[in-house]
């Protein structure tokens, strides 16, 4: 099984989604100049379910998805890599910190598309960018309702789950899909659920507000 760096996070890394990482703990500085001299830099990014980011001795989720860096670079102020995720994987084992997370894993199948998909994919995309719409009323997104998209639809489904206003931990199910239909089908469901819990909070918000209440 491929042994391969990891850096764990507090967020989850989807395939085809963008990540940027501001560098600047010693252990991942030392990831960063092996990568500078790999002829092919990668690495593993998985969701931290306990612990921080920073020192060292956090849980981590047992999947996760590779990033593909695509350039390093550096300012006055800091170290840092953009990245795409790519390939999903599961760890086997995480061996020792030395000097940065390092895990055994097994890659899993990419998920097919079929094109029998696309009007469920469509439905979905509009979804997605109607919740984006509607929750950026309340405060800002990482992600704006007109994000664009990949012209690859299997890309864009996972783009679509990445960009969806949900939690870590959604994401992680997210990213256990079998299939390009369930990973559509799980996104709709949250996004549709998403919406719903939004519009419950208003409206009770809306009912504490009635004079005499």
């Amino acid at each position: 099984m491929p042994v391969i760096p990891m850096f764990p996070l507090g967020s989850v890394l989807l395939p085809a989604m963008p990540l940027q990482l501001r560098i600047f703990e010693p252990r991942y500085l030392k990831l960063l100049g092996d990568l500078v001299a790999s002829d092919k830099p990668e690495f593993g990014v998985v969701l931290i379910e306990r612990g921080q980011e920073v020192g060292g001795g956090e849980k981590r989720m047992e999947i996760g998805t590779l990033a593909s860096v695509s350039e390093i670079g550096t300012t006055e102020d800091f170290l840092g890599l953009q990245s795409v995720g790519s390939s999903r994987f599961r760890v086997n084992a995480w061996l020792p910190d030395d000097p940065y997370p390092i895990a055994d894993v097994e890659f899993l199948p990419d998920l097919i598309w079929d094109d029998s998909l696309m009007p469920a994919r469509v439905h979905l995309e509009t979804k997605v960018r109607q919740l984006l719409a509607f929750v950026s009323e309340f405060g800002d997104l990482q992600f704006a309702a007109d994000t664009a998209l990949s012209d690859d639809p299997m890309e864009s489904c996972w783009q679509l789950a990445g960009i969806l206003p949900v939690g870590p931990l959604d994401q992680v199910d997210l990213l256990e899909s079998q299939s390009a239909e369930e990973l559509i089908a799980r996104t709709y469901e949250m996004a549709v659920a998403a919406e719903k819990t939004l519009r419950a909070i208003m409206d009770q918000q809306a009912e504490n507000e009635e004079p005499g209440l």
